[in-house]
């Protein structure tokens, strides 16, 4: 099974100059825990819940006035949307992540694909991500 078949292709996305507040407006709205930072078409980063709470509000910073570039990530772990599935699982076991984002071959955001739609694919493989994903306390 491809990745195009399972993952989430309606994208919302936000810029590096969009507030940490906005982004936070989005991901409340829209029910989902990040955004694709994508300037001039292009993915350049990532913002998380994560992200705005601990760079942002656990450090007394401004929500309002503090920019989605001074919080995200600038590492961003994809795959593209004509891989298998068990390639996607294999790249966010490895990476301890939940969600991953897809591009096309020409670098285009198609989408994301997350635990809850390798589960739709193969309980198996959500599994194991989400054995891998989960840290030990």
């Amino acid at each position: 099974m491809k990745i195009y078949e399972i993952m989430s292709s309606k994208v919302i996305s936000t810029t590096p100059d969009e507030t940490t507040k906005e982004a936070a407006r989005k991901m409340h709205d829209l029910h989902v825990g990040s955004l694709p930072v994508i300037d001039d078409g292009k993915l350049v980063g990532i913002i998380t819940d994560r992200d705005i709470c601990c760079r942002v509000v656990a450090t007394g910073r401004d929500a309002v006035m503090t920019k989605v570039s001074e919080a995200m990530g600038t590492t961003v772990v994809t795959c593209f949307d004509d891989q298998d599935i068990t390639e996607a699982a294999d790249i966010m076991a490895e990476n301890h992540i939940r969600r991953l984002a897809v591009l096309t071959r020409k670098h285009a955001v198609a989408g994301f694909v997350s635990v809850d739609d390798l589960a739709r694919g193969s309980h198996e493989l959500a599994s194991t991500v989400l054995e891998a994903a989960t840290p030990a306390h």
